[in-house]
């Protein structure tokens, strides 16, 4: 008889998980390449944030499918982002674009479940002249790094409308997995909202990290999908 089958399977154990929770993120700097992020502070940058996602009938467009903006004006942007900031699961941070020293967006670690080893990255908008630039995937980039490299982290998700196709494609081009969909999940400004999410997980971000890596660094020209290919065991 052949037991080798039986003797494998007797002796996997199933991974031992912390017993009371993973560490919390850190609201920190992060800095890369072509772009920082630091932890947003209301007052030195709200200003430059408010005109950068304004100024312009394609920046006001960017709040289209968040669900609040665009704002009147910059008080009202403030309270948002204080009340947001203010949220004990969610760490927000301005992103810096490095070779123009310009506020270009915001990001956020966000639904931060440390018991679970589980965190979102939300609330993501890039002014237009940051747009189709390195910054979203660089941005992403040190946040999942952050959780999955220095924390450790399980699981980390990526939630959009329905109907954000350029949201959806983004998650996907860097490595993020569609889940499904939450149909009527909420009721944002007045309309319906379908919810699409995707998640990546802790044993396939080294394949996600290394394309992300070799994209940002040596300028390829290859799709991250096809260089997150490469990494793949086979």
């Amino acid at each position: 008889m052949n037991t080798t089958a039986h003797s494998d399977s007797a002796s996997e154990k199933p991974p031992v998980f912390p017993s009371d929770s993973w560490p919390q993120p850190q609201a920190r700097e992060f800095a890369g390449r072509h772009i920082t992020l630091r932890p947003l502070d209301i007052e030195r940058d709200i200003d430059e944030l408010f005109t950068n996602s304004h100024e312009t009938e394609e920046a006001r467009e960017l709040w289209r499918y968040l669900p609040f903006g665009p704002f009147a004006d910059v008080a009202e942007m403030r309270d948002l982002c204080r009340d947001w900031q203010a949220k004990p699961d969610t760490i927000p941070f301005t992103v810096w674009q490095n070779e123009t020293r310009r506020r270009v967006g915001m990001i956020s670690l966000m639904r931060i479940a440390a018991e679970h080893g589980v965190a979102e990255l939300g609330f993501i908008w890039y002014a237009p002249a940051a747009q189709r630039t390195k910054a979203n995937t660089e941005a992403s980039y040190l946040l999942l790094r952050h959780c999955f490299d220095d924390l450790g982290y399980r699981r980390i998700e990526w939630k959009c409308h329905a109907a954000n196709e350029r949201s959806h494609r983004a998650a996907l081009r860097l490595g993020f997995r569609f889940e499904g969909t939450f149909r009527q999940h909420m009721v944002v400004k007045g309309r319906n909202r379908d919810t699409d999410w995707l998640s990546m997980l802790d044993h396939e971000w080294p394949a996600a990290r290394l394309a992300m890596e070799r994209w940002l660094d040596a300028g390829e020209s290859a799709s991250l999908a096809s260089l997150r290919a490469t990494f793949v065991p086979r």
